[in-house]
């Protein structure tokens, strides 16, 4: 296996088939970048393993809820994808946050990053066992370890991260399709028969409904959701014409999301009728929720294959996760915020190998810890990491929306202010005030005692302290290599901290 070594501040090379010492460049169109972003929402598992959640905690709020969340990152890519113009990085928050708050914040953002996709990553990886798992004993009546089908899935995982990145593109978007599809089918059986027993209900959207009991605990899993769009700036090193596919992918994956989820939730009410809803997400066959609706729309062979298509969703949500996540940490060595080893590509394929193997490493033991301490890898493992990856990321973007505001103050390079200072700014106040009714219902998601809640989200702050100490060393040492911290060897990135 042959790796070649990255020097931080280098020049951009001017052929990139010829250089093995990038990622591979203009591998991914704009189509790529959606499946990308889709993919990692994975519509499916969002559905069917976390909406029921969401409805228990809220009830006929929940459309509104995934509505809400959805313009509030539209109105957050505004400015992000204004910036990515001109901060083409693996790692796109760090980046952006370092060139526009300052180094030392963009180097605690980007362990934060590493934190978060990594969380986000094993949650998924281990629900993908469960599912499996429960879907090869129904099928089969042969009952196998989750453990071993999430090791199997994470072996795949690995071997596609390994491979050129348009590979993993192709997975994804057969993978995409085929849960889209299905869950059309379902929203297409419920309205054909007038929705359940009250009819259509279309009061679920009045805002009134946020004022219910639980509704901020409920934003954690609708902008958790979306998580993940974040995909299209990290994909920019290897995009075709980043400065116009990265903001079309990104508008039209969160549009898209936005939509399909509100319309997907509010049929699931509607299945059930809006009073009766709540009370079936929060009883135990909660999680069979969806599945049970489209049976009986649908009828049993559309259940089935939903059964069968929610395993390909969370592979392709893990895998999409972990090449985000091998990104971050190649990023970061990279840039020597981690070991250089982690900063590599092959020569062949052109993939960050050491970071891959890196992540699957981390993967591996968490599922082994989660196994022999037989803790369930839904209700412990996916919630709680998922709860702590998605708060996480939260702050990044309500980071990374001030970082717009001060890259563009002292020029806004020809873009309109509503684009880099208001919309940046409202993106900013909405996401703190969303953060805020989280972390008050935060109990609400994982279910456990205040100890741990506050042992799940004290790792964000401390993660961030621990990357800005890591970036101020660096300064001390080496100030010429702190400042090319952020840059990933495109321009010099401006003197901000």
């Amino acid at each position: 296996m042959t790796t070649q070594r990255f020097t931080p501040g280098s020049a951009a090379p001017t052929a990139p088939p010829a250089s093995p010492t990038t990622l591979q460049q203009n591998a991914i169109g704009t189509g790529d970048l959606v499946f990308f972003v889709v993919a990692a929402a994975a519509p499916l598992t969002v559905m069917a393993g976390a909406a029921p959640v969401a409805i228990g905690m809220a009830g006929p709020a929940a459309p509104l809820g995934y509505l809400l969340s959805g313009l509030l990152l539209i109105v957050f890519a505004a400015g992000f994808t204004a910036m990515s113009r001109y901060v083409r990085n693996a790692g796109a928050f760090y980046a952006s946050i370092g060139r526009g708050l300052g180094r030392a914040a963009g180097a605690g953002s980007a362990y934060v990053a590493l934190l978060s996709y990594n969380a986000i990553e094993v949650g998924l990886l281990a629900v993908f066992g469960r599912f499996t798992a429960s879907g090869f004993a129904a099928l089969t009546g042969a009952r196998v370890p989750w453990w071993v089908w999430a090791a199997a899935g994470l072996a795949a995982i690995a071997l596609l991260g390994y491979r050129r990145v348009t590979l993993s593109a192709k997975v994804l978007g057969v993978a995409l399709a085929l849960e889209v599809l299905i869950l059309l089918v379902f929203e297409a059986a419920v309205c054909a028969h007038g929705g359940g027993p009250d009819g259509p209900q279309f009061g679920a959207f009045s805002p009134e409904h946020l004022g219910t009991a639980g509704a901020g605990g409920m934003f954690v899993l609708c902008v958790g959701a979306f998580i993940g769009f974040e995909a299209t700036a990290i994909y920019a090193e290897e995009a075709r014409r980043p400065e116009r596919s990265v903001p079309r992918a990104t508008y039209a994956a969160v549009g898209f999301l936005a939509l399909f989820y509100t319309f997907t939730v509010w049929t699931v009410i509607n299945a059930y009728g809006a009073d009766r809803a709540q009370a079936v997400a929060n009883a135990a066959a909660g999680t069979d929720m969806v599945f049970a609706a489209t049976g009986r729309f649908a009828g049993a062979w559309a259940a089935d294959a939903m059964h069968v298509l929610i395993v390909t969703s969370t592979f392709a949500a893990t895998l999409a996760f972990h090449n985000g996540a091998t990104r971050y940490f190649y990023a970061l060595g990279r840039e020597r915020l981690l070991p250089r080893r982690l900063g590599t590509v092959t020569a062949h394929s052109r993939s960050p190998v050491a970071a891959v193997l890196l992540q699957s490493a981390i993967a591996l033991l968490v599922v082994l810890a989660t196994a022999l301490t037989g803790r369930d890898p839904y209700a412990v493992t996916f919630l709680w990491t998922s709860g702590t990856g998605i708060l996480g990321v939260m702050l990044l973007q309500a980071l990374a929306a001030l970082a717009v505001v001060g890259f563009f103050r002292r020029d806004r390079r020809g873009l309109p202010a509503w684009r880099v200072v208001a919309a940046p700014l409202l993106a900013a106040a909405g996401l703190a005030t969303v953060i805020a009714l989280v972390c008050a219902d935060f109990g609400l998601l994982t279910n456990a005692p205040t100890g741990t809640n506050i042992a799940l989200l004290a790792p964000l702050p401390l993660a961030f302290a621990l990357g800005a100490a890591v970036a101020l060393r660096i300064r001390r040492r080496d100030p010429r290599a702190y400042r090319r911290l952020t840059t990933g060897g495109t321009e010099p990135a401006p003197e901000t901290g």
